[in-house]
This record gives C-alpha cells, structure tokens and sequence, in this order.
C-alpha cells in the first residue's frame, strides 16, 4: 500500500519559496448536506482544475496557472465569506452551492471542503451490493440514501457525527504518487487524534483507514481524474456516527468493529472541534495554508 514521506517541500526546487495557500470550505458545525449535492460541488471544483490543466496538451507546451493561492490578494470580495474556514453562522447551510457559481479561476485553485452528511451509504465503482444488510423498503424507513458513486473502495456510511473531508488538490504540487497520497490521508488522521487525546491510533496491514483498539475510527475512498484528487476521508467523531453501520459490512471487512474519537477520549470532543485539528494536520502534511 507504499509508505508515508514527508514532502520536504523548501527542499525541492520545483516547490521553494511558492506561497501554497488553499482555499478552504467549512462546513464542519453547519446543518448536515445532502450527499448528492455536495458530490456535485466536488465535481465541479475538479472540471475548474481539469480545465486549468488544459494548456499541458496544447502544442506550445504553456505551463498551466498555479493551483495555490495568493494569500495576499483578494480572490474576490463576494467570495471571502466562503474562504479560509468561515464559521456556519456565517455561512449557513445552503451556501455550499454557491462553490459552483465562483469564477472558473477561484474554483481552479487546490481546495479542502469539510462537513457532515446527511445519512448515506455509498458503494464504490466495483463495490459489491451484497455488502448492504438492508434492502430498499428498510433504507427507506430508516431515510439512509444509498448511492454507487466514482471512488475506489467498498461500501461505507457518512452521516451526522462523522466529520468527512474532501481535498480537491492537484498532486503536481504534492507528489504525484496515489499510495503515497492514501497514507498521507492517513498520516494527518493520526496527527489530530493524537492532538486531542487519542492514544494508540495506527494503520493496519494491507487494509485503508486509520485503527484503535483494532477498532477502525477513518475511512478513506478517492479519485484521481489528471492527478487531481476528489472524495476523501471520514472521521467517526461521536457516536451518533456508528449506529447506521449495522445495516452494512463496512469496507467489506467481515467481523470488523467500528468506533468513534468519543470513545477513546475521557471528555467528548464535537465534530466541529476536531475539524480544527484535522485542518491543522492536513496543513502540516501536505505542507499548505
């Protein structure tokens, strides 16, 4: 599954002294959204990229516009609100679908979205249906949406208490490498549970996601389109995050338990309050602002 090396970015001359800054979009303490339309958002903010990266593959060889921001200049006063972790005060539940509206340029840039879902389980491209307990009457009663959506990986849950995260970044400026990438994920996940508390969090052998007490706590599932990444991680923060995995075999991991940060914690911790520390992490690992 490779390892976890750190970028050493000032080390490496193709990335010294460039302001890495991202655009962030937190919607860790706001309502729980929708899973289809966030997937939407995601794709869009993707097509911003892929259309960036257009002028690799014209002739005159262009190199494409940079995908960090300038920390330093105004990306757009009507876009500030929604930039380097507004509050969901500020924000408010709907103004999600406002990411797609932003001009082509601000939706080019590397961006972390974080929020909760709505409750949902999603199969993966070659997910096997067999691993969802529930038929369609029962998902129905229960209003858990089931959808196969464009990652890799085995069904899963997101819903409320689960913080997820999706890092719409171009490994160009990372390391173009989608191992290295998945134990990044990881490496940040490990960080901020030992930030708040956590003791004995690991990875597992030829297994994704992140473990206590052989219990897994994270799950990871990606895309890749051109090197620019989309879906991401979830974090199951506190325990109205676990009751839905029943109805399924998570990951597809036969007689596997899940748990949550709050377990392993003397003092409960919110989503919100952990979305702080997995941003931190995030920014240590991948280097960024």
């Amino acid at each position: 599954l490779g390892e976890f090396e750190t970028l050493n970015t000032q080390a490496n001359d193709a990335f010294k002294d460039i302001d890495r800054s991202v655009r962030l979009y937190d919607f860790s303490g706001s309502n729980p959204i929708e899973y289809r339309s966030m997937w939407e958002v995601q794709k869009s903010l993707v097509g911003a990229h892929v259309n960036r990266l257009k002028v690799e593959f014209q002739k005159d060889k262009i190199a494409p516009e940079t995908q960090f921001m300038d920390a330093d200049a105004d990306a757009g006063a009507d876009h500030l609100e929604l930039q380097l972790g507004a509050s969901s005060s500020v924000v408010g539940i709907n103004d999600y679908m406002m990411i797609p509206e932003q001009e082509e340029r601000i939706k080019s840039f590397d961006s972390l979205i974080l929020l909760q879902h709505q409750p949902v389980y999603t199969l993966g491209t070659g997910s096997d249906p067999q691993f969802v307990k529930l038929d369609e009457k029962r998902l129905e009663a229960l209003g858990i949406d089931l959808l196969r959506i464009d990652r890799g990986g085995e069904v899963t849950y997101h819903g409320p208490g689960q913080l997820t995260a999706y890092p719409i970044f171009d490994l160009r400026g990372y390391k173009q490498d989608i191992h290295w990438y998945m134990r990044a994920l990881e490496e940040a996940i490990l960080i901020a549970l030992e930030n708040v508390g956590v003791q004995g969090a690991v990875r597992e052998d030829d297994v994704t996601g992140v473990w206590v007490n052989s219990k897994k706590v994270a799950a990871l599932g990606v895309k890749v389109k051109r090197w620019v990444t989309m879906h991401g991680l979830a974090v199951n923060v506190d325990h109205r995050a676990l009751g839905n995995f029943d109805g399924i075999v998570p990951c597809g991991l036969e007689g596997r338990d899940v748990g949550c940060v709050n377990d392993f914690l003397d003092e409960p911790i919110t989503v919100e309050e952990f979305a702080v520390h997995l941003k931190q992490a995030l920014e240590q690992v991948f280097e960024i602002d």
